[in-house]
C-alpha cells in the first residue's frame, strides 16, 4: 500500500471509528424500549430530521450512481431524474409530512409504516400490516444489496483488494453499527453524514471545474459528443460486449444521438413519485418532535437535495471531460467520483471526501436494515405470530432479522458488475408504487377503505415486478420506468375497490378529521 493510499485509508478509518462511537453513545437509550429503537422516541429536531431523511434516502447512489449516468450518456437521463427527485422532495415535505406526523399519532401512536396502515384502517385481521411488512422486507433487502455493492466498489477500487472481500467487510461494519444504536444513532449520524456528503460533492465540483479550465473548458471537451449536452437527446456509447470502444486517437467512440422524447421525460420525472412511499423518509416525518418544526425541515431538506443533485450531475460531465477514456463500461462509470477524488485532491483530503461515499452508504443501509427488521419483529412477529411478546423479545427478533436481511443482501451483491443505479431504481419503484399511492389516499381521501388499501398495495408492488421483468423488455412505449405505470394502476385500484366496498366506519372518519388539526 503506497503512502497516498495509506493516508486515504487512515482518513476513512477515522471516520468509521467516529460513526461507531455515535452508535455506542446512543446504544443505552436505544435499548430502553422498542419505540426508542425504531423511531427515536419521536424526539428528532428539524435539522436532524431533514438531513437524516435526505442522507438515508440518497445513499451511495448520489455519489456513484447518478454521476455514473451523467458520465456514461450525458445530461438528459441524469438531469430529468434529478429534477423529478428535487420536486418530489419538496412536495413530500410540503403536503405529507405534517399530516403523517399527526395521523401516525392518532392511529394508535404508530411507530412503523405497516403499523400506521393497519391502525389507520382499524384492522382486526392484520392482512394490510402483513402485506406492507413483506413488501418492506423484499425491497429493503434489494436496497441493502445496492449499498453493499457501493462499498465493495469503493474499497476494491481504492485498495486493489478483491471486490467480494471488500463488500463483505463493508456489510459487516454496517451490521455492527446498526445493531448497536438503532434509529436515534442512525438519525444523528445521518445528519453528520449528510454534511460530509454535500461537502464531498461541492469540493470535487469546485476542484474539477478549476482543473478542466473553468466551465467553458468542461463544455469544450464534451460538446462534440453527439447528444451529450442535450435535454431532449441522449449520447450513445459504441460498445462491444458492454465495453465502449476507442478510436485511433484514444478517445471513446459514440454513435449518433438517441431521441429523448416526451414519454421518456415523464417516465424519468416519475422518480419524484417514489418519495411518497419510501419508509426511510416517511419515518422521519413520524419521528420529529413537533409538527411546527416541519416547515424548517422542509427548507433544509429541499436546499440540501437541490445542491447535492446538481453537483452529482455536473461531476459526471466533468469526469467525462477530464477522463474521457478512463471508465469503459456502464458499471465502471459509477466509479467516476472515486477517480476524480483520488486524482485531483491531496491524499488525506481525498480520504475525507471519499468518506462521503462511505457516509452515503452507511446512512442508507442502516436505515434499510433497521426498517426491514422492525417490519418483521414489530409487525409480523409481535403483531401476528406472538402478540404477547415483550419489548426485549421484539428487539431480539429485530436484531436476528437485521442480520438475516443483511446476509441475503450480501448474496445479491456478490456480482461485482451490478449497476447501482439499476438496483436502486427497481427498489425505489417498488416502494413508490406499493406505498406511495395508499399513503396519499390514506392521508387525504376520507372514503379510502381497507379493501382499497390492500388492492392498491398488491397492484402497485406486483406491477413493478411485472412491468420490469415482462413488459419493459418489449421496448418502445413499454420501455418506460416501471414506477410510473405501477403508481397509476395502484391509484386506480384504490379508487375502484374503495368505491365498491362499504364506506369507512364513523370511528375511522372521526380519526381522519382529528388528524387534520391535532396538536403534537
Amino acid at each position: 500500500m503506497g503512502a497516498d493510499t495509506t493516508k486515504i485509508f487512515i482518513a476513512m478509518c477515522s471516520y468509521m471509528v467516529l460513526v461507531i462511537g455515535i452508535g455506542i453513545y446512543f446504544a443505552k437509550r436505544a435499548n430502553e424500549s422498542s419505540e426508542n429503537y425504531f423511531i427515536g422516541g419521536r424526539s428528532l429536531g428539524p435539522w436532524v430530521a431533514a438531513m437524516s431523511a435526505e442522507a438515508s434516502d440518497m445513499s451511495g447512489w448520489l455519489l456513484m450512481g447518478l454521476p455514473g449516468v451523467a458520465y456514461w450518456c450525458g445530461l438528459s437521463d441524469a438531469v430529468w431524474t434529478a429534477i423529478g427527485l428535487a420536486v418530489g422532495t419538496y412536495i413530500n415535505w410540503l403536503i405529507v409530512a405534517k399530516r403523517l406526523r399527526r395521523y401516525s399519532t392518532v392511529a394508535g401512536d404508530s411507530i412503523t409504516i405497516p403499523d400506521y396502515f393497519s391502525n389507520r384502517f382499524k384492522e382486526k385481521r392484520k392482512v394490510l400490516m402483513t402485506i406492507a411488512a413483506l413488501f418492506i422486507l423484499v425491497f429493503f433487502t434489494v436496497y441493502a444489496s445496492s449499498c453493499f455493492v457501493t462499498v465493495g466498489k469503493l474499497f476494491s477500487t481504492l485498495f486493489g483488494i478483491k471486490y467480494q472481500y471488500m463488500m463483505i467487510a463493508g456489510a459487516a461494519f454496517v451490521i455492527i453499527y446498526t445493531f448497536l444504536g438503532g434509529f436515534l444513532a442512525e438519525s444523528v449520524s445521518d445528519f453528520m453524514q449528510g454534511v460530509v456528503m454535500i461537502f464531498a460533492l461541492c469540493t470535487i465540483l469546485v476542484v474539477g471545474v478549476h482543473t478542466a479550465g473553468g466551465i467553458s473548458g468542461v463544455l469544450d471537451n464534451v460538446k462534440q459528443i453527439p447528444g451529450f449536452l442535450d435535454f431532449f437527446g441522449i449520447a450513445q456509447p459504441e460498445t462491444v460486449k458492454g465495453v465502449q470502444q476507442l478510436g485511433s486517437n484514444g478517445n471513446p467512440l459514440f454513435g449518433d444521438a438517441g431521441k429523448y422524447g416526451f414519454l421518456t421525460i415523464i417516465s424519468t420525472l416519475s422518480w419524484g413519485l417514489g418519495y411518497f412511499g419510501v419508509p426511510q423518509v416517511l419515518l422521519r416525518f413520524m419521528a420529529i418532535r413537533k409538527v411546527d418544526e416541519l416547515g424548517k425541515s422542509r427548507r433544509i431538506a429541499t436546499i440540501w437535495c437541490a445542491i447535492s443533485l446538481f453537483a452529482a450531475v455536473v461531476l459526471g460531465i466533468i469526469g467525462r471531460s477530464l477522463y474521457p477514456a478512463e471508465l469503459l463500461t456502464k458499471s465502471a462509470s459509477e466509479g467516476i467520483f472515486i477517480v476524480l477524488s483520488s486524482n485531483l485532491l491531496p491524499a488525506l483530503l481525498a480520504g475525507i471526501v471519499m468518506a462521503g461515499i462511505l457516509a452515503a452508504t452507511i446512512s442508507s443501509s442502516d436505515s434499510y436494515l433497521l426498517i426491514a427488521a422492525s417490519a418483521f419483529s414489530k409487525n409480523i412477529y409481535q403483531g401476528i405470530m406472538k402478540k404477547e411478546a415483550n419489548d426485549k423479545q421484539v428487539m431480539t427478533v429485530s436484531r436476528i432479522t437485521l442480520v438475516l436481511v443483511a446476509l441475503i443482501g450480501v448474496i445479491i451483491a456478490l456480482d461485482e458488475n451490478s449497476i447501482i443505479f439499476k438496483v436502486v431504481a427497481f427498489a425505489w419503484a417498488g416502494f413508490g408504487a406499493t406505498f406511495g399511492p395508499i399513503m396519499l389516499f390514506s392521508l387525504f381521501w376520507k372514503r379510502t377503505t381497507r379493501a382499497g388499501a390492500i388492492a392498491g398495495m398488491l397492484t402497485g408492488g406486483g406491477m413493478v415486478f411485472v412491468w420490469s421483468l415482462l413488459i419493459k423488455p418489449m421496448g418502445g412505449i413499454f420501455g418506460i420506468y416501471e414506477l410510473f405505470p405501477a403508481f397509476v394502476l395502484s391509484c386506480i385500484a384504490i379508487v375502484l375497490f374503495s368505491l365498491m366496498s362499504d364506506a369507512p366506519s364513523k370511528e375511522i372518519q372521526d380519526d381522519f378529521e382529528l388528524a387534520k388539526t391535532l396538536e403534537c
